[in-house]
């Protein structure tokens, strides 16, 4: 094209561009002399989209006191990174469904995602039973990440949930040691006999062969059914718990003695809802993930010891070594019942067992 004949037709759309402009201007001129008007007539019109922001719903296993602690910061910082792309609304627990129907809810799509153990939300899969506190599988709360990421259960649990439609398992981290915390003192194995106790579906069935009576309620009615003796205490967290959520107010007596030294607790999200979103938002989420994981290591370690030293609320007993080991032994009996159950779980029972050989080969800190 002839430079001559290229700058004609420039011309010529430049000038058809400026008209339009001008009838879409005067288009809104007629509308009235607004201070909005008069800011389109001062300038060019810009048009924007306004972006819509993905929405989730994730509810936690834990009540508002403990979620403080345990998952809004993570989920805080997650909208905030985010930046209006996404927005997660946070429900404790029971808020949306009771705990027990909270994995049907994710595979449903009611609820987008979830923070529990697979044990509580009746997950429909065989390694559900070593979540939460499976009897003795760990000693401290770094025994949990070890086991997940370096001993091969993460595959393991995305393999199980694999097979089951509607959810996936994206992380699992540490919480606290399962504790006796009760308005009765326990000094020997005679004094479980008759306890009502809160606590977990698989520790209860454990801790029923000594005498405990495990009960279920609504997380929130608990302070209450200790202080009305409908509940003779929890079996349900170690005492940062006890403290942060108001049970030490109700529970003289916290038995040092534990029957599993971590929670093993996961982030659960709806199949769909995952693989729609977009990998900046997956990997912001398992980094929010990963905090939440980071900041229980260190809020529980601390505390533990802490409130047993500090706390000034309960008064600390302990059944004697020699008579405790009747309950580990009991514990161990239990693995091997477990694993008689599935091929999946007998892998599981097999890496636990590993596990704490190697613990206690290395010996102290590991295991004294």
């Amino acid at each position: 094209m002839e430079r001559r004949e290229f700058i004609k037709k420039t011309g010529t759309v430049a000038a058809i561009a400026a008209t339009s402009a001008g009838l879409f201007l005067g288009c809104e001129k007629k509308t009235g002399d607004s201070a909005e008007n008069k800011k389109i007539e001062s300038g060019p019109a810009v048009i924007t989209t306004p972006k819509t922001a993905i929405k989730w719903r994730l509810q936690t296993y834990a009540g508002s006191a403990l979620a403080e602690h345990v998952i809004k910061p993570s989920i805080d910082a997650f909208n905030k990174a985010a930046n209006g792309e996404m927005i997660i609304e946070l429900y404790n627990a029971d808020q949306l469904v009771p705990q027990g129907e909270l994995f049907r809810a994710v595979s449903e799509g009611t609820i987008d995602a979830a923070q529990s153990d697979d044990d509580s939300m009746a997950a429909p899969v065989d390694v559900a039973i070593f979540a939460a506190y499976f009897p003795f599988a760990t000693r401290y709360s770094l025994d949990v990440p070890a086991l997940w990421h370096w001993l091969g259960l993460n595959k393991i649990w995305e393999e199980a949930y694999a097979e089951v439609k509607g959810v996936t398992w994206l992380s699992t981290g540490a919480w606290d040691p399962c504790n006796f915390s009760t308005s009765k003192p326990i000094k020997s194995l005679a004094d479980l006999k008759g306890l009502r106790v809160y606590t977990f579906p698989t520790g209860g069935k454990f801790l029923q062969q000594f005498g405990v009576i495990p009960m279920s309620l609504p997380y929130s009615d608990v302070q209450m059914a200790i202080q009305t003796g409908e509940l003779d205490g929890v079996c349900w967290s170690g005492i940062t718990e006890v403290y942060t959520v108001g049970w030490a107010d109700v529970c003289k007596y916290y038995l040092t003695n534990p029957i599993s030294g971590a929670w093993a607790g996961s982030y659960f999200a709806n199949t769909d809802k995952w693989a729609a979103l977009p990998e900046h938002l997956k990997t912001l989420f398992r980094l929010c993930m990963d905090s939440s994981h980071y900041y229980r290591q260190h809020w529980y370690w601390y505390g533990e010891a802490n409130y047993r030293t500090k706390g000034g609320k309960m008064q600390l007993t302990t059944i004697p070594k020699e008579e405790w080991k009747v309950v580990e032994d009991a514990a161990y009996k239990l693995w091997d019942e477990v694993a008689a159950k599935s091929p999946r779980n007998a892998q599981v029972v097999a890496i636990l067992k590993e596990y704490n050989k190697t613990m206690e080969a290395a010996g102290p800190p590991y295991r004294y």
